[in-house]
């Protein structure tokens, strides 16, 4: 049975903190280095949830995507709602680490996973990172449909391979446009329009467009946006991110029972609409 910290090491290889962006918080948060791991729990977010799961479990280690305290703090009181989480894993002896954007710009990496889901062909990143002289590793993923098809029917796919939340699927352009080529980010994607149209690409999959940088799109080209939950797009890194793991314990002899939550962390519980607009 290996100890947190070889685990750790392990985890670290596959996403090292240095790749990280300089305001992530990435690596263990809590933990003994000494504990002996046997079950590992992945989950995009460090809720209460997640952290009662693990103590259901019986998980001594929690891999979550988002960080527990991405802004820092001055306390870990357990009346307030981190605090508690702390509290709760400290108390039972379950450690928390963390890979944020460390796994988003892996190869593979978040952007992987959700093109995977997809059944996309990935054919580079999208923002190539400039340390990798393979040209693999980057944020966001340019990826091919097996075939082409309508942009309805790429979102009605999106939907259906996807976990499903309260928001759903939303898509802005032309529905019956073609779909050759695809540029797909898990998480937060509006940041990335300038890199989307120098790629050309006809659809851009992602979360969190907002409004005016949406609006500025569909108006500059004939890109088609394809927004889905952020929890949504990240969550199928959970279960890529758990494959490697296997991988890793069956290469080391660790015997590690790895799962991934299927519990909804998504913020949004329901969704009402008197219709699609005319």
């Amino acid at each position: 049975m290996p100890r947190l910290s070889e685990v750790i090491a392990a985890l670290d290889a596959l996403w090292p903190p240095e790749r990280a962006e300089g305001w992530d918080a990435v690596g263990t948060v809590c933990g003994d280095p000494d504990a002996e791991i046997d079950r590992v729990l992945f989950a995009v977010d460090p809720v209460h949830e997640i952290a009662d799961e693990a103590l259901e479990l019986g998980a001594r280690l929690i891999v979550t995507h988002h960080p527990l305290y991405l802004r820092g703090t001055t306390t870990v009181a357990a009346d307030t709602f981190k605090g508690r989480v702390v509290h709760t894993l400290i108390k039972h002896g379950i450690a928390l680490h963390v890979a944020h954007t460390n796994a988003d710009t892996a190869d593979p990496g978040v952007s992987d996973a959700l093109a995977g889901a997809l059944d996309l062909r990935v054919t580079g990143p999208l923002v190539p990172d400039p340390t990798d002289p393979a040209g693999r590793r980057g944020l966001g993923r340019i990826c091919e449909p097996a075939h082409p098809e309508t942009l309805a029917d790429f979102a009605a796919r999106a939907a259906a391979r996807l976990p499903a939340t309260a928001q759903g699927i939303r898509l802005a352009g032309d529905p019956e446009a073609l779909v050759r080529t695809v540029a797909v980010s898990g998480g937060s994607g509006d940041s990335l329009f300038d890199a989307v149209r120098a790629a050309g690409v006809d659809a851009f999959l992602t979360a969190d467009l907002r409004h005016h940088p949406a609006s500025e799109a569909v108006q500059h080209s004939p890109l088609g946006l394809v927004d889905a939950a952020h929890w949504a797009t990240e969550w199928p890194w959970c279960e890529q991110a758990a494959a490697q793991l296997d991988a890793l314990s069956d290469r080391h002899g660790w015997d590690l029972r790895v799962h991934v939550s299927k519990q909804v962390t998504d913020p949004w519980t329901t969704h009402h609409s008197s219709g699609a607009p005319n």
